[in-house]
């Protein structure tokens, strides 16, 4: 296997003291147990663990990743998303687009070298306008999982919210390994569908050059129960554990950087546009 060479390990710098600009502590990040969002969220997320199936994930493979629903550019699709609240996040309750330039603005005060890196954090849930477009919250934004085996105890609400996905009680799906191979690699892993996968998707279809390092970020960063819990890691081959590190880092500027104190976009937009035009021109394909 190709060893890529970016530099030191990212998990060995991880500032775990990283805070958020209103002050707020890290343990009061993704609290699942109580607040004033917390009935939106697990409504969101019952719907999302009864509904994601291994043939709903299939089925919205063919519908989606074709990307030929629409055209435009990625600072229109940041603009739409202005019309979007994330019903699964129990950290804000404002306007996901200002969420994509406070992690780029994270990453970028951190990593001033890594332009790449930057971008990801701009784009990382534009393809939550899945979500404009018709699609279900449940099916767009939240945490992500495998589907074709066993749920992990790790994945939010986990005790409570399956007990309706026919998959649970399938067999041939809720096994260790399912209907896979050991160390497989995840690549080869049907995740529930939602803006990681579709995101990733639009990058390859349209050849944006991203490192692969950043595409692991938007494909898995909301795989909770693999980046931050350490399951799943009997899926995983050589590759996907090289870049889990890469994950960690991305996790901790698109998780600590939420915040009230909302960003001047008009004043950063044109440094972005740079990076947009570097390395996903023009308009998109969707």
């Amino acid at each position: 296997m190709k060893v890529l060479n970016l530099g030191p390990d990212p998990s060995l710098v991880y500032r775990p003291n990283l805070e958020s600009k209103n002050g707020k502590d890290r343990a009061e990040y993704r609290n699942f147990e109580n607040g004033d969002l917390i009935e939106r969220v697990y409504s969101t997320y019952k719907l999302m663990h009864t509904n994601q199936t291994l043939d709903f994930v299939k089925e919205k493979h063919f519908q989606w990743t074709g990307c030929n629903h629409s055209q435009m550019t990625v600072l229109d699709s940041i603009k739409a998303l202005n019309q979007l609240v994330d019903e699964s996040d129990p950290d804000v309750d404002f306007p996901n687009s200002y969420h994509a330039f406070q992690t780029a603005e994270g990453i970028r005060k951190e990593h001033p070298d890594k332009d790449w890196f930057q971008l990801v954090g701009l784009i990382h849930d534009i393809g939550k306008i899945m979500a404009l477009w018709g699609e279900p919250q449940w099916a767009v934004v939240g945490d992500t999982f495998p589907v074709g085996c066993k749920f992990q105890s790790s994945i939010v609400f986990r005790d409570t919210t399956f007990v309706d996905n026919p998959d649970e009680k399938n067999p041939c799906y809720n096994t260790k390994y399912g209907i896979y191979k050991p160390r497989c690699g995840l690549d080869k892993v049907f995740m529930s569908w939602g803006h990681d996968e579709y995101l990733y998707r639009v990058m390859k279809f349209n050849k944006c050059p991203i490192p692969e390092e950043g595409l692991y970020m938007l494909r898995f960063h909301s795989f909770y129960p693999w980046h931050s819990h350490g399951d799943y890691t009997h899926l995983c081959n050589d590759k996907d554990l090289q870049m889990l590190p890469w994950v960690k880092e991305f996790n901790k500027f698109d998780l600590y950087t939420k915040s009230t104190d909302l960003p001047d976009v008009e004043e950063l937009k044109p440094y972005y546009q740079s990076l947009i035009d570097k390395y996903c021109p023009g308009k998109l394909y969707w």
